[in-house]
């Protein structure tokens, strides 16, 4: 038999340090739910230590998830250690991953500690975990550049200290395939009881290889890859979960091992996260892209068509890609509605929710025949900032845009209960819309991005839009969807100011 690869996701912890990917509690259970669904190992859900959000998060996570171990990452101190093991304290299954750095340029210009009182640290703090679980794994934070020498030293005291997993992170992305294969089997064969431990790998972006040394190191024996979906994550991102899974699944002959994951579930996780952080997946991405399975040349057509495995080594359906089919319309009922938002892993907390959500998703049918599940995820982002905290709601729009002409635009807003008019001129329409809300907000924020996707194919496909806003440090991310762009583009511009004011996202961890 195969030996099982743990798939260690930490799109909610990792992922979450993009600029911008910063998620809400209830957006950091849908995925969770969906990453349980999918029957991910372990699911990071976040650094309990790093803000009382982020704690409150990781709790509830713990509290609903029962399938897959959930896991907080904390420092090498107590005060971390403490906060996380209260916050899986709810967990079926719970793990402490706790980390410090061990590189020479890492202890001497950010920790400035000699490496015997790293290594002093590094017990301490697995001690302090094994008072509220078992499980705990240790990190070398910027293995990729210590020296292996010292990793054999500390890896062999925090194993006798009661480590079960021991991560190797390429943290900065500085390694190649042949480099951090050899790391690996040094430290398995130099360790002592390596064998008694699962030997793990966290690799990042930076040079392109995050999924090429993840993969080496799964051939040396490493048999946990942390990763993330659709590569999510800091600078370049990390392994994307998508491709890591793939690789196993398809080249079994080579790898030897094999994971438990629902491998038809993935294109379904691609597009929620997606959706909620506001992060689009290239069309030429590995597994999840839009032309992933797409053949343009006749010579591939004419392949594909007379057998599939000529230019096809993955079938779509095995990863997810019929999964969201056409389930609704303008005449679905609402139990319809909800038990397909249950089905997508969203979950209607009220009463008053649910009237909410299917009253837009009445108006969209109106416009739109065929309501997809990427339409239902769409909407459902727009719904992220709750009645309560809607300080700013559009109310009417007009724009004026004619060749020759300067953009023009005449908005309604209601801003805290009352309702304001006002206009202005921009270089576009959506450059005009903008500045007659920024006269009513006067939020004074930075505008960082603004990005517009189609959500499904034809012509009355709604467009979705995100909008970055970032002040006073905040980075926050607004969504917005609809069949005509500059309402999309206005809404996701309201939702980011209501997220700006109601303060629903967390600071970014970047800051």
């Amino acid at each position: 038999m195969n030996d099982h690869l743990v798939i260690f996701d930490t799109t909610l912890r990792d992922g979450e340090q993009s600029p911008g990917a910063s998620m809400t509690k209830d957006e950091k259970l849908r995925v969770a739910r969906q990453l349980e669904r999918m029957r991910v190992d372990v699911i990071e859900a976040g650094f309990a230590a790093a803000s009382p959000g982020d704690f409150d998060a990781i709790r509830s996570i713990a509290e609903v998830v029962k399938d897959s171990t959930v896991c907080s990452l904390a420092r090498a101190n107590e005060n971390d250690i403490r906060r996380a093991g209260e916050a899986i304290k709810p967990a079926n299954s719970g793990r402490i991953h706790t980390f410090i750095a061990t590189s020479p340029i890492h202890m001497e210009k950010k920790l400035r500690m000699t490496p015997d009182q790293v290594v002093e640290q590094a017990v301490k703090a697995v001690q302090w975990a094994r008072e509220y679980t078992d499980d705990i794994e240790f990190s070398a934070e910027d293995a990729g550049r210590s020296e292996l020498d010292f990793l054999c030293r500390i890896f062999d005291a925090v194993i006798k200290a009661g480590a079960k997993t021991i991560n190797v992170p390429d943290t900065v992305g500085y390694n190649v395939p042949g480099q951090f294969s050899a790391t690996i089997r040094n430290l398995r064969e130099r360790v002592p009881n390596s064998d008694k431990v699962i030997w793990s790998v966290h690799c990042h972006n930076d040079l392109g290889l995050a999924v090429a040394n993840s993969l080496a190191a799964v051939m040396e024996g490493a048999r946990q890859v942390e990763c993330t979906i659709n590569g999510l994550g800091e600078r370049a991102g990390n392994a994307a979960l998508e491709e890591i899974v793939m690789a196993v699944r398809t080249r079994q002959d080579i790898f030897g091992c094999e994971t438990r994951i629902d491998t038809t579930q993935i294109v379904p996780a691609s597009k929620l996260v997606s959706s909620i952080t506001g992060f689009p997946v290239q069309p030429n991405k590995a597994i999840v892209g839009a032309n992933a399975f797409a053949h343009e040349s006749g010579i591939h057509q004419d392949g594909v068509l007379k057998h599939r495995e000529t230019y096809e080594i993955m079938r779509a359906q095995d990863v997810g890609w019929t999964q969201n089919k056409l389930v609704l319309g303008k005449h679905s009922g609402r139990n319809a509605f909800k038990t397909r938002l249950a089905d997508l892993g969203i979950v209607i907390e009220s009463e008053e929710q649910l009237n909410l959500a299917f009253s837009r998703f009445k108006e969209l049918a109106d416009k739109k025949h065929e309501i997809f599940d990427e339409d239902l995820q769409a909407l459902m982002s727009d719904e992220a900032v709750t009645p309560e905290q809607e300080h700013f709601k559009l109310v009417s729009l007009r724009v004026a845009s004619e060749t020759g002409e300067v953009p023009h635009a005449r908005i309604t807003i209601s801003a805290g209960g009352s309702e304001r008019k006002s206009e202005a001129d921009g270089d576009g329409p959506v450059d005009a819309c903008f500045k007659a809300v920024e006269h009513v907000a006067d939020s004074r924020s930075e505008l960082l991005l603004f990005s517009v996707n189609s959500i499904t194919g034809g012509t009355d496909a709604q467009g979705e839009v995100t909008v970055r806003l970032a002040k006073d440090g905040r980075v926050v991310n607004g969504q917005g969807a609809d069949t005509d762009i500059v309402v999309a583009s206005v809404k996701a511009y309201i939702n980011a100011l209501n997220k700006l004011v109601s303060n629903s996202e967390k600071v970014n961890p970047q800051v």
